[in-house]
């Protein structure tokens, strides 16, 4: 199938940016010259875009599908503000949602889609409470948007590895069943083994050729010790490129040379990073550019037992990550899309950044030969259109409509 799209404007910079026109045939970007100079192709479907903006689709590679409590009754905030108080207060509440777990998730990602997310990593935990009950869930979620999204599902021991009996047989259960990574948690401050914590984490990744995705929330030097860890296991079992750490709040909170150092480690071994733009502490974006660690956004939990934050709208959280870093130059919030863009979809390959610009990559960018996963709105530059997030979003999957105007087409699944 051919589509041309008449008069976008390419991930414009300036007001004036002039318009182009861009074919897409079968789910890739096959051409884009300047507007109105070329015939559409013979048979093609014409979409005119009305000289709105083409952003690359965006990906959340940091969700809790299982946890969220999106279209759900409004809860006041009950935990006790410590890590472990989050977990057991989640514990005790998430089987009193309004919906099951599968129909939770998929409210959610008809949201994400709906904002313009073609890609998500979920978390899914497994505990000796849950099972692999909320696990199921997310994959039956998931498996309903299989033709719009790529997705990955982490089986995550929210409540640690060491602290409950049958922990390690319920991920070695799910990663059989299908999970795409396991999982890990703050092996030092939460766990107190981080030894045993992450010998079960990479024995799990050798005995089923999947990846890992470690939450590590530990700051100061407990996080530098524990990333350390992970970048030795990854290079020494040659995972380069299937390790993630998520949140990473030590490259915030120790010296600038150490954190250097520890980047530099990270990028020999090939470790990806994803953040949720959290309200302090950022993470050092240009340094991981530089060392081409690849580096995605999510959006951790929507309004759930954790926090009442979360709207699964992409583009605001592309906005918070612009604001939480203080960014004013279009620049520096146009590197924000990229992150939520390509840096989420190189995180989920187990993809590095090579240099090449977001208009001249054809593996995850905007060039011809790319997926053609876009969004078209109304605004004048790409900063623009990050601040004004505009709600009039048509959202398209490898060329093909799947939302418009905030609504899934077919509505939620």
């Amino acid at each position: 199938m051919t589509t041309r799209f008449t008069d976008v404007r390419l991930f414009p910079r300036t007001p004036d940016e002039p318009a182009v026109d861009l074919t897409v045939q079968d789910g890739r970007i096959a051409e884009i010259i300047p507007a109105g100079t070329t015939p559409a192709p013979d048979g093609a479907e014409i979409v005119d875009g009305g000289g709105r903006v083409l952003l690359p689709a965006l990906g959340d590679v940091h969700s809790h599908l299982d946890s969220n409590r999106l279209g759900q009754t409004f809860l006041p905030h009950t935990a006790d503000g410590t890590l472990h108080g989050y977990i057991m207060n989640d514990r005790r509440k998430w089987r009193d949602g309004e919906r099951s777990v599968a129909d939770q998730a998929s409210y959610a990602l008809a949201q994400i889609i709906a904002s313009g997310g073609v890609r998500i990593r979920s978390h899914a935990q497994v505990d000796s409470d849950c099972g692999l009950e909320r696990f199921h869930g997310v994959q039956e979620g998931l498996s309903r948007y299989t033709d719009i999204i790529d997705h990955q599902i982490v089986a995550f021991p929210q409540a640690g590895i060491q602290r409950e009996a049958g922990v390690v047989d319920l991920l070695d259960q799910a990663l059989a069943e299908g999970a795409d990574l396991v999982g890990g948690l703050d092996p030092v401050l939460y766990d107190r083994d981080p030894v045993s914590h992450l010998n079960v984490v990479f024995g799990l990744c050798e005995k089923h050729g999947a990846g890992a995705d470690i939450h590590l929330h530990e700051s100061g030097t407990a996080g530098i010790f524990s990333m350390e860890e992970i970048a030795h296991r990854t290079r020494e079992l040659g995972l380069q490129g299937k390790v993630t750490v998520s949140h990473a709040f030590a490259l915030h909170t120790n010296p600038d040379k150490e954190v250097a150092r520890v980047v530099e480690q990270l990028a020999e071994a090939g470790v990806s990073l994803t953040t949720v733009a959290p309200s302090i502490g950022s993470l050092p974006q240009s340094l991981l550019c530089e060392h081409g660690v690849a580096l995605g956004l999510g959006e951790d939990g929507q309004r759930d037992h954790w926090s009442p934050y979360g709207d699964g709208d992409l583009l605001r959280r592309t906005w918070q990550l612009a604001f939480t870093n203080g960014f004013r130059r279009d620049a520096d919030v146009e590197a924000c899309v990229d992150i939520a863009s390509r840096g989420g979809a190189m995180v989920m390959a187990g993809a590095r950044p090579e240099g090449v610009s977001l208009l001249d990559d054809a593996e995850f960018g905007l060039a011809v030969g790319a997926p053609a996963h876009f969004i078209l709105l109304q605004a004048d530059t790409v900063t623009a259109a990050v601040m004004d997030s505009p709600a009039a979003r048509d959202v398209y999957s490898a060329g093909r409509l799947v939302a418009s105007d905030g609504e899934l087409i077919g509505g939620v699944r």
